[in-house]
């Protein structure tokens, strides 16, 4: 029986994603388009009623611009917001700023959903020579984390995600829904994709198959041990969303005229 109620959502569209880049902790602001995914997202969560007292994101900035702007359209702008690196985007290492279609034709289409997908197969890490390492890495917003700033990540799988994620999810945020908080996550694809498989209970082998469009919110409803009474629902226009999904997923495969 459902007693409470979660909505997450995936940021809007940033730049890279525009460009088909791993972005992971690289820090973008959203597209023009990802700020009318947001904005859009909030008129729709108003329009089905939706009312939060509490918003947890990561530290990067598209999750936070997304958050910001979907209060704003709700007419919510003071409800609290607090922000966390355990809720950052998977730590994709050396494939930071690569491009994914061109990955799929040196590495093959399969070698990617496995490094973008899979749940145990972290991709090779950042090292100090990588392009972006000194970006993220000497970026003030993780001197302000609750581990130090060299036991960071420099690459992960789903698995290790949901392993940094789990303690915030356990210590602040289920702790919140307990209290009857009405509570929204704005949050990346990998994080909201680890924390469906753990409120979900899907398989290791099924969470491959599980892709979520910038800018839905996703709607779980949980008893009273938060555990899912039932699969995550997307809100908004079925038609579209699926559309979206597949986007996702066509990211990581080859252009046919590459082929």
């Amino acid at each position: 029986m459902s007693k409470y109620k979660l909505v997450m959502l995936r940021h809007g569209e940033g730049a890279w994603n525009i460009e088909n880049r791993f972005c992971s902790w690289v820090d973008q602001k959203l597209s023009a388009e990802g700020l009318k995914e947001a904005e859009k997202c909030g008129k729709h969560l108003k329009s089905l009623g939706f009312e939060f007292d509490l918003v947890f994101t990561s530290i990067l900035s598209r999750s936070i611009q997304t958050a910001w702007l979907v209060l704003e359209e709700l007419g919510q702008e003071w409800v609290p917001t607090r922000s966390s690196w355990r809720l950052n985007e998977r730590h994709y290492g050396a494939l930071i700023g690569l491009n994914r279609a061109e990955l799929a034709l040196n590495h093959g289409e399969e070698q990617v959903k496995i490094w973008r997908r899979s749940y145990d197969v972290a991709p090779p890490p950042i090292h100090e020579s990588h392009p972006y390492y000194h970006e993220i890495h000497t970026d003030r917003r993780y001197t302000c984390c609750d581990i130090q700033k060299d036991k960071l990540p420099k690459s992960e799988s789903l698995k290790q995600v949901l392993e940094r994620l789990l303690p915030y999810w356990n210590e602040e945020i289920a702790p919140e829904v307990k209290r009857g908080k009405r509570v929204l996550i704005s949050a990346h694809g990998n994080s909201t994709r680890a924390l469906l498989k753990h409120l979900e209970g899907i398989s290791d082998a099924d969470i491959i198959n599980i892709s979520l469009p910038t800018g839905v919110p996703v709607l779980l409803e949980l008893d009273e041990n938060l555990r899912a009474v039932k699969p995550h629902e997307f809100l908004g226009d079925q038609e579209a969303i699926q559309a979206a999904i597949k986007k996702v997923e066509d990211q990581g495969k080859v252009k046919p005229n590459e082929k």
